[in-house]
Order: C-alpha cells, then structure tokens, then sequence
C-alpha cells in the first residue's frame, strides 16, 4: 500500500517496457507522481505500457532512447526533463545480459566473454546509469532529488548470468558511491541488488537452476518485480538518511 503522494513529483525510469523498470514506473505513477518511461525505440512494449497507463488516469509519457550509446543517452534525459518540467527520481534500471543471451553462461566459458560481449554489457550496465546521471545532475541537485540504480547480487559476490554481467553490476555498485559523494548534499544516490526475479529475462532459464537459487533463500521464492520496485520507490521518495547504499533484495539468501 501507499501512503506516500508524490503529487507535483516527477520521475525517469530507464528501461521501463518490462519487468523492473515497468513496475517501477506504475508504482510512482500509482502514487501521483508523473513519470517519463524510457525505453528502447524498437520496443513496441514501451508505448503500449504507457497507453495503458494513461488510459488509467496516469500521468505518465514516453522517452524512447538507448542508453548504451552516447549522445542519444544523453539526449533522452534531457528530453524527459524538458517534458516533465523538472526531475526528482532517476531510477536507472535498464540492463542487458549480454547479446543473444537467453541463459546463463558458465563462469569457464571464458571464450564466451568476447569484446562484443564486454562492450554490450558494459555500456549498457555500468556507463549507461553514468551518462543518465550525469545529464541529469543539474536537475537532481535543484529538486533535492535521488537516484536508484538496479544492480544485482551478482555484483556482491554471487554468481551471476556471466562473468562480465557479475562484473558491470560490481562496477555499478562501485559507481553508486562515488555518485553518491559527487551529488551530496543535495541528492542522494544507491542502488538495489536483486537476486532472481520472476522475469521476461529469467523465463528461459533452466527451471534447476532457479528452484536451486530459491530453495538456498530464506523466504523461499523468487522476487516478482513489484518486489524489486517497492525497494526502489522506498530508496527515491522515502529513506532521506540514505545514501551511497546498496540493498540486497534477494529472499534472504544463504550462500
């Protein structure tokens, strides 16, 4: 339930077609706020989310745009607060596990780890949260804003969808602190760490695999996203003494 209205607020959320990102977006449109959900131009399911949730009586509008390439990252952001007036939350949450991937890849799959891979990963991952950011920190400081990056428990220590996808969440986990310093006081910045969530990502992967992953969880299940977005809306409209954190939200997880 929400009890925080976030009437005259205005949010970003990166890679909101699906999952996270969409959760993310009804949830601070749900509260009042009025939302720009960004996604990737080809993405037909960016504009029918936003249709829907316009049609519900939500303020909410389309920014289409990728973030893992310079300039048009950049571009976006500055459309979205040019269209919303101003921006209190920046949620970067869209993420990619690598080109063609529909499954995990074994740690020692190391030929697997290409430099396409490398770099689809890490400009997506890790530079892309940074380029919003940045084109975005003006805005930030003068509302007292806060950023929430989606990183994952990958990125603490547990293993991931790959090698270089554990290694752009660390990097951005990493990158939250430092943006963290860099904005106080006027905006505060951290990030949530999801372990598995029932997703369009995770839909192919080996049902062993994923019962494996919630049976070492103390709650056992998988997170939904609107498990993943409630930490997020708590992180950028709540939490006012929080900053340069990362929250794990993985079920309790034992390792």
């Amino acid at each position: 339930m929400i009890t925080i209205d976030l009437t005259g607020k205005t949010a970003l959320v990166t890679g909101g077609a699906s999952g996270i990102g969409l959760a993310t977006a009804e949830l601070f449109a749900r509260a009042g706020a009025t939302v720009a959900v960004n996604h990737l131009a080809e993405d037909a399911r960016g504009p029918e989310a936003v249709k829907r949730l316009a049609a519900a009586g939500h303020k909410v509008v389309a920014v289409p745009g990728n973030v893992a390439k310079p300039g048009e990252a950049e571009r976006m952001v500055t459309s979205a607060i040019e269209r919303l007036g101003r921006l209190d939350y920046l949620v970067n949450n869209a993420g990619t596990p690598g080109p063609g991937t529909t499954a995990p890849i074994e740690l020692a799959r190391l030929d697997a780890m290409t430099e396409e891979f490398w770099s689809a990963i890490l400009n997506t991952n890790l530079i892309g949260p940074f380029r919003c950011t940045h084109a975005a920190v003006e805005a930030l400081r003068a509302s007292r804003g806060a950023v929430c990056n989606t990183a994952s428990v990958a990125g603490l220590g547990s293993i991931g969808s790959s090698i270089a996808y554990g290694a752009s969440k660390a990097g951005l986990i990493n990158l939250t602190i430092a943006l963290a310093r860099v904005l106080a006081p006027e905006a505060r910045v951290n990030a949530v760490a999801p372990g598995l969530v029932d997703s369009p990502w995770t839909k192919t992967w080996p049902g062993e695999r994923k019962a494996s992953y919630t049976e070492r969880t103390m709650l056992g299940r998988a997170a939904t996203p609107q498990d993943i977005a409630e930490v997020i809306f708590f992180l950028c409209a709540g939490a006012a003494m929080v900053t340069g954190q990362t929250v794990a939200v993985d079920g309790g997880r034992i390792q």
